[in-house]
């Protein structure tokens, strides 16, 4: 395992990415009926974005300071919680999925958070806390998910944002995704993925298609051309809560202009599988 967060908190890709989770999160708060997030590849909550590896590659530069420079009201429910983070642990503390659920939770509510590296899934046990709405496992994610769903609460959702070292890993979160939604049909699940080309979610997309697939919904967002590397991010949104939609528009737009990325750039939603 040689990726870590520290190296990526705050890049330009995870701003749509964090955005969707509380959107999505927002929604479920609605009820009153608690409910279930599984985070598989969670991370270790907090960053120091003034740490030696944030500063290696100063990736927040470009991403989460840029969106607080703009402030867009289609954000300003994430950024009220990256700011809240700050004051509590400090100006450059940046928060990860984890804290961002964790902050989300109500007193009934579950969050299971997984980690594979061995340094940083206790980092992440240490930025969470003795919270007894949080459990954080040392696992795969890929393996947890089939391994923590359905949830007894029967209402929820599942982020998955793998590192994608290894080639196979589009395919392994498809097939992952596809079990998955075999005992949980109703779960909401948001799939982040890389854009480095344009048919990057193809992998992920083709074990879910079928007669009974479920409203599946695709967003992505770049910010540079297609020639340059890591250009974007994409989110393969499994049962979109009805307000997703068009709230992840308006961040995708207003990201465009916090990026400055009207030129080169693009955002673009489709139905994969409307609803019916």
């Amino acid at each position: 395992m040689n990726y870590r967060h520290a190296y990526h908190a705050g890049n330009h890709t995870e701003m749509l990415k964090h955005g969707a989770l509380v959107l999505a999160l927002a929604h479920l708060r609605l009820k009153d009926k608690p409910f279930f997030l599984l985070d598989t590849h969670a991370g270790i909550g907090l960053t120091d974005l003034a740490s030696e590896e944030a500063l290696k590659t100063r990736e927040a530069d470009g991403g989460i300071r840029l969106v607080q420079r703009a402030a867009p009201a289609a954000l300003a429910a994430y950024l009220e919680i990256v700011a809240a983070v700050a004051e509590e642990h400090g100006a450059d503390v940046f928060p990860g999925s984890p804290e961002i659920a964790r902050r989300l939770l109500r007193a009934d509510d579950r969050l299971v958070a997984c980690e594979l590296h061995p340094a940083d899934v206790e980092v992440l046990r240490a930025n969470l806390g003795r919270d007894p709405r949080v459990a954080v496992h040392y696992r795969d994610g890929f393996e947890a998910l089939g391994a923590f769903v359905p949830p007894p609460e029967r209402r929820g959702l599942v982020l998955i944002d793998p590192p994608y070292e290894k080639r196979d890993d589009p395919e392994r979160l498809g097939r992952a995704l596809a079990k998955a939604l075999r005992k949980w049909p109703t779960g909401t699940y948001l799939a982040w993925y890389p854009l480095k080309a344009p048919d990057a979610s193809a992998a992920i997309l083709a074990p879910l298609a079928g007669e009974d697939a479920p409203p599946i919904l695709r967003v992505e967002l770049r910010i540079r051309p297609f020639d340059c590397g890591l250009v974007g991010g994409g989110l393969v949104v499994i049962n979109p809560p009805w307000t997703m939609p068009d709230a992840l528009d308006a961040m995708g737009e207003a990201l465009l202009d916090a990026f400055d990325a009207r030129s080169g750039g693009a955002y673009a939603r489709e139905w994969i599988v409307p609803p019916s």
